[in-house]
């Protein structure tokens, strides 16, 4: 590689990101374990691990299966609870310089609400609303399956919000865009996708199911490939800003969400196979503009060539 630069610096929702790279929420925990491997400062951001409103003991034990090229996962967001990590956690991660996204889940749109209460007067920089999590008043049904259940959480938290409102899209529906689209007329100030694919993990010699909560959410290289097509099918539908995510493991994974449309990626499953990994993708991911004579990282944003 040549000693040129490459810019990396991208602006999210008002927002100065120094390079289009988050950890993703539910993968990083609050950062402490990977900030004694190398400066966590040098990310363009993080989102927390998902927070309830009361502390979670999440799921028993079995919670994570390997499957191939990706994993799943049934930890069921295990966490401290909102007020401890405003008190605990926030005031560290906002000395390390980078953007913090606090990432919500509730049962309910009030438990929604409330954290968004509890969030705005806080310096994080922007909320990232877990929406896979099941609705208790609607039979549990997960609020990001349906078109007008997206539209109703997301109209309701907006309204409580102190900081921009970013919708995080479950795969597991019949059409990505039509959830965008509700998010988006909800007030929604941007969109990140994808969640986890549901699926399970057999134990053939057992007879049984691995995860003892059964279902997992899948995770890891195997889902780049739908995560690309709704991250490019949502790109085209919404004029909100798009944060893709789902198998990124190189700084061209990276690139290749954003010439789908993504302003900024999230990288999850890959911290776990090499701890260095966000790092890595950052270097990489200048290495890739370099070598493209490109100044600027947003100037491959959308600049797709389709067939």
């Amino acid at each position: 590689m040549s000693d040129r630069k490459a810019d990396l610096k991208v602006r999210l929702c008002g927002v100065r990101l120094k390079n289009p790279v988050i950890a993703a929420s539910g993968t990083f925990g609050f950062g402490r374990e990977y900030d004694a491997l190398y400066d966590i400062g040098q990310l363009g951001g993080i989102s927390v691990k998902g927070l309830t409103l009361a502390p979670r003991c999440g799921n028993p034990p079995h919670r994570v299966a390997e499957t191939p090229s990706g994993m799943l996962n049934a930890v069921g967001l295990e966490n401290p609870g909102v007020d401890a990590f405003i008190s605990e956690h926030l005031p560290w991660l906002l000395d390390k310089g980078l953007a913090v996204i606090a990432n919500i889940a509730g049962s309910t749109v009030d438990d929604y609400c409330r954290m968004a209460e509890k969030l705005a007067p806080t310096e994080v920089h922007m909320l990232e609303m877990n929406i896979s999590c099941p609705n208790v008043k609607s039979g549990g049904v997960a609020f990001g399956i349906e078109p007008d259940m997206v539209y109703a959480v997301t109209r309701a938290v907006k309204q409580h919000a102190g900081q921009p409102l970013m919708v995080k899209l479950s795969p597991n529906v019949a059409d990505i865009t039509q959830n965008a689209r509700a998010a988006e007329a909800a007030g929604a100030d941007c969109i990140s996708l994808i969640n986890t694919l549901t699926g399970i993990a057999v134990d053939a010699k057992r007879r049984r199911l691995v995860l003892a909560n059964n279902v997992g959410g899948l995770s890891g290289p195997a889902v780049k490939p739908v995560a690309l097509r709704m991250v490019w099918q949502v790109c085209k539908a919404v004029g909100i800003p798009v944060i893709g995510m789902g198998g990124i493991m190189t700084g061209t994974d990276a690139a290749e969400f954003m010439l789908c449309g993504a302003q900024a990626v999230m990288v999850g499953t890959a911290n776990f196979a090499d701890p260095m990994a966000c790092p890595r993708i950052i270097s990489e991911l200048e290495a890739y503009l370099v070598a493209q004579k490109v100044r600027k990282a947003g100037e491959i944003v959308g600049a797709l060539i389709e067939n």
